[in-house]
């Protein structure tokens, strides 16, 4: 495989030497290689240079209407570093959080979360309907999304307590640790985790309500007395993690 340090080093000078058709054509080249060392290798060399060179950034967002779905994020990952979001980038980066390649979808959530932090308040409002109209593997990781923004909004509170409902067994895993670190809202939802611990049919649910309840609820005698209970069952991963958040309850 071509070195990818050469590559952007190589892809860069090819800009900076004012062939922008070449190096957007090699750029375009890349999205169907199916290599993703080398895509990223090409997106990290154009951002940089569209900064330098707003003429590609309007080309780009030409180029982003007319790909097929599954080969944007590349385009829409430069756009985002280099430009105002529009809704075609914003679409494409949701995609992204749906994708099979977890490295990709993680690479979407420090983004968008960046970029809400950024005081982009708008994603905060895509998220949080991404948590009622995505897929599966969206809704999770949005819900990681929201915790990474560490935001004190009303409205993201409520649509994390929300999403501990979710059909997807997952999806609750994600809220159910993400309300362990963001104690305010967790202790607005404790009853629910509670209710959730005792009664979800899975059992990842189950044990993650367990370590959330021994940070968010370690003072209420029900919440112990649930925990002593699970410790005593026979499914190993309830009882495993309810004598871990009995250990951590009493520690405090």
């Amino acid at each position: 495989m071509r070195n990818l340090g050469v590559l952007c080093v190589f892809a860069r000078a090819i800009f900076l030497m004012g062939h922008p058709d070449t190096a957007l054509s090699a750029f375009v080249e890349s999205l169907g290689c199916g290599d993703k060392k080398r895509i990223r290798a090409a997106v990290d060399a154009l951002i940089p240079v569209a900064l330098e060179q707003p003429e590609i950034i309007e080309r780009l967002h030409g180029l982003l209407d007319e790909t097929p779905a599954e080969r944007r994020w590349p385009i829409a990952y430069v756009l985002a570093h280099t430009s105002p979001l529009t809704p075609a980038c914003v679409a494409a980066l949701k995609e992204m959080l749906g994708t099979g390649d977890p490295d990709l979808r993680w690479a979407a959530v420090v983004l968008l979360a960046r970029l809400a932090r950024e005081n982009d308040r708008s994603l905060v409002a895509e998220l949080t309907g991404l948590l009622r109209s995505g897929s599966p593997t969206q809704r999770r990781m949005a819900v990681y999304c929201l915790r990474d923004i560490d935001t004190q909004d009303d409205s993201v509170g409520r649509a994390l307590i929300g999403a501990l409902g979710d059909g997807d067994a997952l999806v609750r895993v994600a809220v159910i640790t993400s309300l362990k670190i963001m104690p305010q809202t967790g202790i607005e939802a404790l009853n629910l985790l509670l209710r959730m611990f005792v009664e979800d049919t899975d059992m990842r649910v189950r044990a993650s309500a367990a370590l959330a309840l021994a940070r968010l609820g370690s003072g209420r005698s029900d919440v112990r007395a649930a925990l002593d209970d699970a410790a005593r069952s026979s499914d190993p991963i309830l009882s495993k993690a309810a004598r871990a958040a009995l250990k951590l309850v009493t520690t405090k």
